[in-house]
């Protein structure tokens, strides 16, 4: 089983200071500004509780291949998003009226239900009707959002071949944003990807050190 690994661009700060250094690109300093923001960046334990309830959802959700066989979104991904968007509110609204865990505007919530209907895929926890019929109050609904969420994801990372930075812009800017393989040059935006960024590295570090303590013998 082959999990979409979106790319962290943690590791990609040395190459990115050296890159900026020798041929001066303003857009790549200032992802790296953002990135190293949150290089350092914690999950409390209250937050691990929190996103503890919604961990049947995101591991089923999480366990589709919408767009290549095998090709799994990362439920630490999810994670991180859930964290950076709504620090794993279900009731969380912004400004831009985009609601719950990942923070989905109703418009792209609806188009992404439609296409899902397309694959005529049966879920648990979200029915077809539900989809067929989404309400904006619907993506308060944990499973709904998540689900939703999930189906973007994989699709930004088809679009974009697993680059972080590219999903996150697509994600937080719109799918159009990204020009000559650029995120969007938004604050708001930078920021973001340097947020999920840093959330993403934490889950994968804690995984992989938890894997480490397993396999001890």
């Amino acid at each position: 089983m082959k999990r979409i690994q979106v790319q962290t661009i943690i590791l990609a700060l040395l190459f990115s200071c050296i890159s900026t250094c020798l041929y001066p690109d303003p857009a790549a300093a200032a992802l790296k500004q953002y990135v190293t923001k949150y290089r350092e960046i914690q999950v409390s334990k209250e937050q691990r509780r929190r996103l503890k309830r919604y961990d049947y959802l995101i591991k089923y959700f999480c366990s589709f291949s919408f767009f290549q066989p095998r090709h799994k979104v990362n439920p630490e991904f999810i994670r991180a998003l859930i964290l950076a968007e709504s620090n794993a509110n279900p009731r969380a609204k912004s400004n831009k009226n985009a609601k719950g865990l990942t923070q989905i505007v109703y418009a792209t919530g609806q188009q992404a239900a439609r296409d899902l209907l397309k694959k005529n895929i049966r879920f648990r926890y979200v029915s077809t009707k539900k989809l067929r019929n989404l309400r904006p109050e619907d993506l308060y609904n944990p499973a709904v959002n998540i689900l939703l969420a999930c189906y973007l994801i994989a699709k930004y990372n088809y679009q974009h071949n697993g680059k972080l930075d590219l999903v996150v812009s697509a994600w937080n800017a719109g799918e159009y944003s990204i020009k000559n393989s650029k995120p969007a040059q938004y604050k708001e935006t930078l920021n973001h990807i340097g947020k999920v960024n840093g959330y993403f590295v934490y889950f994968l570090n804690r995984r992989n050190k938890g894997n480490r303590y397993a396999y001890r013998r």
